[in-house]
C-alpha cells in the first residue's frame, strides 16, 4: 500500500518558527515586510496560542493562519493594519474583545489546491464560536489588482471577481469560505504593489453569538414542544373539561417543555347541554365559555411554568363570532390570536367571521407564529410571519375526515420548508354523538421540519399515533434553522427575487392592533 503525505491541523508552536519562515518566504516573493520575526511569533502564542494554527505536511509547516481578538468598536471600519495590530506589537489584542480578527493567513505555493486554506478557516471560525465572538474580521489583499488596475476600479475589479470574472488568488479563496467584503480600504498595507495599497475589509459573522450581558430568560438554543391529542368525549361542566386539560399540562411540564399546544376547538363537549339550540345559538352559548377558561389557562401557564397556546375557542366580538386562541406565557402574561379564514362550513352553521391580525409573538423560547387550522392553507400568512423573524409555527386544527387532514398538514410542512421553520400541529380525535356538527373527527399531530441534511429525511421531526389520545414531546433546534438560513443546500428566504414581487401587509392587519398587544398578569 502506498502511504500519502502526512496533513495535520493544530497550533502553531516556538519551534516550528524556521518552516513558517520558509514557507512565509515562498508564500511573499515581493513582501520581504510580510516575514514575521520570532519574537512577533512568540509573543502570539505567548498572548493567544488558540488563535495561531498551522498546517503541516509531513511535519513541515506550509499554511498558517494568525489572529487576536480585538475590541471592534475601537477601531471600526475605517482602520489600518499598522493600527489594528498596534504597530505589530499586537498590544491591541484584548481577550474579553468580540471579534476574531485574522492578521495573516498563507499557503506555500507548492501546496496550494489542497484545500489547506479551508481547513484553517473551518478552524477559525470553530474557534470564533467557542469564544462567543460576534464575527471574524480581516483585511485581504487583493494582489492581482495590479494587473488590471489601468482598466477597473477596486470596486470594479471586487465585483468581477465575486461574479468569477477574474480570478484572485486572496479574494477568491475568501469568497468561497463564506467570506463576504464589507467595503475596500485605501493605504491598508504600505508596500503592498500587488494590491496598490488596497485592500477588502472582510467579515464572516458568527450565526451563533450571544450577547455576553446577562438576558433574565436567555434563550436555549433547543426548545421543547408539548402537543396534545385531545380525546372528544363528554364533560359535565367547566370544572371537569378544566381537570383533564390541567392533567395534560401537568403531563407536558413533568418534561421540562418550553411550549403546550392544544388543538383547535378542543372545548366543543360542552356544547352538549345547548343541543336543542340551532347551530347558531349553541355555539354563542358555548362562547360563554371562554373568558372563563382563559383564565384558567394562565393560571396553569404559571403553576405549571410552560407557555401554552390554547387551541382555539368561540368568542363574542361585539355582535361578531370569532375563532380565537391565547398565548397564555409561563410569566403570566397573555396575548389573543384570531383565525382569519373561515371555511365555508363555518360560516354557513355558525355565522362566524375572520380576524384582521398577521403577527408574530415573542416568548421566552424564540419568536412563534400561530395559524388556526384553515389558515395554514394560505401561504402568504406564514412567509409574512417568516419575514418578521418567526421560528416555530404552531397550528391548532380540527378536521373531520383524512382528506380534511391531510390538507392541514400537507400545507403544514410546505410552510416548514418555504419559511425554514419548525411547524407544529396538534388537533382532536374521537367522536361527539350529542354534539350536532360535531360528529366525528380525525388527527395524527406531529411537527415537521426543513429540508435539509441537518433535519430528518422526512422533514418530519415525530408524530403522533393516528386518532389516539395521547402527548407528543419533541425537541427542535432553533441554532440548526440559523445554520440553514446562512448555509443550506437551497436559501428559501434569501433567494427570494424580490426584484420581481413582494409581499405586503395591508394597514388592517399591521403588528399594532389593539387585539394583538393585549397582555396583562393574573
Amino acid at each position: 500500500m502506498t502511504k500519502g503525505p502526512s496533513i495535520r491541523r493544530r497550533r502553531l508552536r516556538v519551534a516550528d518558527y524556521e518552516s513558517l519562515k520558509s514557507s512565509m518566504i515562498e508564500a511573499y516573493p515581493d513582501m520581504d515586510n510580510a516575514i514575521w520575526k520570532p519574537e512577533q511569533i512568540e509573543k502570539l502564542m505567548r498572548i493567544f496560542p488558540d488563535g495561531q494554527l498551522c498546517v503541516t505536511v509531513d511535519d513541515k509547516v506550509v499554511a498558517a493562519a494568525l489572529a487576536i481578538i480585538v475590541d471592534y468598536d475601537l477601531y471600526g471600519d475605517k482602520h489600518t493594519y499598522t493600527q489594528i495590530t498596534g504597530n505589530y506589537s499586537f498590544d491591541t489584542h484584548d481577550p474579553s474583545g468580540d471579534v476574531l480578527y485574522g492578521i495573516d493567513v498563507f499557503v506555500h505555493p507548492d501546496y496550494r489546491g489542497l484545500r489547506l486554506g479551508r481547513r484553517l478557516y473551518d478552524a477559525r471560525k470553530a474557534l470564533c464560536e467557542k469564544l462567543n465572538l460576534r464575527a471574524i474580521v480581516a483585511g485581504g489583499r487583493i494582489p492581482n489588482y495590479s494587473k488590471y488596475a489601468d482598466k477597473l476600479s477596486p470596486r470594479q475589479y471586487i465585483d468581477k471577481v465575486r461574479h468569477k470574472e477574474l480570478h484572485d488568488p486572496t479574494l477568491s479563496f475568501q469568497l468561497s469560505n463564506d467570506l463576504h467584503v464589507v467595503k475596500v480600504l485605501t493605504g491598508y498595507l504600505p508596500g503592498d504593489t500587488s494590491s496598490k495599497e488596497f485592500a477588502t475589509l472582510i467579515e464572516w459573522k458568527n450565526i451563533y453569538y450571544q450577547e455576553r450581558r446577562k438576558i433574565a430568560g436567555r434563550l436555549d438554543s433547543v426548545v421543547r414542544l408539548g402537543l396534545v391529542q385531545w380525546q372528544m368525549r363528554h364533560f359535565e361542566d367547566l370544572d371537569a373539561i378544566c381537570e383533564q386539560i390541567e392533567f395534560f399540562v401537568d403531563a407536558v411540564s413533568d418534561y421540562q417543555s418550553d411550549f403546550c399546544l392544544f388543538p383547535e376547538l378542543f372545548n366543543t363537549p360542552l356544547m352538549a347541554k345547548f343541543n336543542h339550540l340551532n347551530l347558531a345559538d349553541s355555539i354563542r352559548e358555548l362562547a360563554k365559555f371562554t373568558e372563563p377558561l382563559r383564565d384558567r389557562f394562565i393560571q396553569f401557564a404559571i403553576s405549571y411554568n410552560v407557555n401554552i397556546i390554547t387551541g382555539s375557542m368561540p368568542m363574542m366580538d361585539g355582535t361578531q363570532l370569532k375563532n380565537v386562541g391565547f398565548l397564555c406565557r409561563r410569566d403570566g402574561s397573555w396575548e389573543m390570536f384570531e383565525k382569519l379564514h373561515i371555511t365555508p362550513n363555518e360560516v354557513h352553521a355558525w355565522g362566524m367571521v375572520g380576524g384582521d391580525n398577521i403577527r408574530v409573538f415573542d416568548t421566552d423560547s424564540g419568536k412563534i407564529g400561530i395559524l388556526i387550522c384553515y389558515d395554514v392553507e394560505f401561504p402568504e400568512l406564514a412567509r409574512i410571519m417568516a419575514n418578521d423573524g418567526m421560528q416555530i409555527l404552531f397550528v391548532p386544527f380540527l378536521t373531520d375526515t383524512q382528506n380534511g387532514y391531510v390538507r392541514v398538514r400537507r400545507c403544514a410542512q410546505a410552510r416548514a420548508i418555504e419559511n425554514e421553520c419548525f411547524v407544529a400541529i396538534a388537533g382532536s380525535v374521537g367522536n361527539l354523538p350529542k354534539v350536532e356538527n360535531m360528529d366525528i373527527q380525525f388527527a395524527q399531530s406531529a411537527v415537521f421540519t426543513p429540508s435539509d441534511f441537518a433535519f430528518p429525511t422526512n422533514a418530519v421531526k415525530s408524530e403522533a399515533t393516528p386518532n389516539s389520545e395521547m402527548t407528543l414531546l419533541v425537541d427542535v433546534d432553533l441554532d440548526l434553522l440559523k445554520e440553514l438560513h446562512t448555509y443550506g443546500s437551497v436559501r428559501n428566504l434569501k433567494d427570494r427575487r424580490t426584484d420581481l414581487y413582494r409581499l405586503e401587509r395591508l394597514s388592517k392587519s399591521s403588528k399594532g392592533s389593539k387585539v394583538a398587544r393585549k397582555t396583562k398578569k393574573p
